[in-house]
């Protein structure tokens, strides 16, 4: 059994980038947190928003990044 750790990284709906430009749940995945991925060679990382918006990273047979993505819309 692994450990797990809850880490809280800043982003989501809502957020701002660095400029302080919001940024949608789609483009922190694939920025911020694919950034975050990469950077800690993890192999797989799931994450929820709580909001319903998840998304779920893992690492392809040819080292490449595969995002699974869910979202939630109310309108």
């Amino acid at each position: 059994m692994q450990d797990t750790e809850n880490i809280v990284i800043p982003g989501g709906d809502g957020a701002e980038d660095s400029v302080g430009h919001k940024i949608k749940w789609t483009g922190f995945v694939e920025t911020t947190l694919v950034d975050f991925f990469s950077a800690y060679k993890l192999e797989k990382l799931q994450v929820e928003d709580g909001n319903g918006n998840k998304a779920k990273l893992s690492v392809t047979k040819d080292n490449g990044i595969k995002i699974e993505l869910s979202s939630i819309s109310i309108i």
